[in-house]
């Protein structure tokens, strides 16, 4: 297997034009995903700072992060968490509302999804204004869990994001 250090994993994001509107240069990982190499280096980025660690519960952002989010919980030994968009989740849950450029969205978790005391590192795609990865922190710490760190896969420097999580580690394997 190619040393996943050696890999450049912008090469294997594709950039769509106006998608999914006019103006947004989309970050499309797909082609990452079809790459074991790059899926595999990018696994490792995510997990590597959290090597060693016991007692570590890993939430995802639905949906694209649940396939890193999953993929790191195994890595590293450690329990997953998913953090659903409303309605999607069969039990009691608690709710943490977000700005978005038009509007607002919504996230939810398991009410006994975690305990206090619980370290928790949030994985997601990509990390643009902040809002979701915000929001998914609130989500952790409102079940008295603790925000170990972020670990993004995209990072959208120029937009900011990271401003928003309150000086939390964030970890990120591609910036752009």
């Amino acid at each position: 297997m190619t040393n996943p250090t050696h890999i450049d994993l912008r090469d294997y994001i594709r950039d769509v034009p106006d998608f999914p509107k006019p103006g947004i240069m989309f970050k499309d990982i797909t082609p990452l995903l079809g790459s074991p190499h790059a899926f595999n280096a990018t696994v490792d980025h995510l997990s590597r700072p959290f090597a060693g660690e016991r007692g570590l519960k890993v939430a995802a952002i639905e949906s694209r992060g649940f396939i890193f989010g999953a993929a790191v919980a195994q890595h590293l030994g450690a329990g997953f968490v998913p953090i659903r968009k409303p309605g999607k989740l069969p039990w009691k849950t608690h709710r943490s509302e977000y700005a978005l450029e038009y509007g607002t969205d919504a996230l939810e978790i398991h009410e006994d999804a975690m305990a206090p005391g619980d370290r928790v590192i949030v994985i997601d795609d990509v990390l643009a204004t902040g809002g979701t990865a915000s929001a998914a922190g609130e989500l952790v710490r409102r079940l008295g869990a603790e925000v170990v760190a972020y670990s993004i896969v995209i990072e959208l420097t120029f937009l900011n994001g990271r401003d928003r999580l309150g000086g939390t580690p964030v970890n990120v394997a591609i910036h752009y």
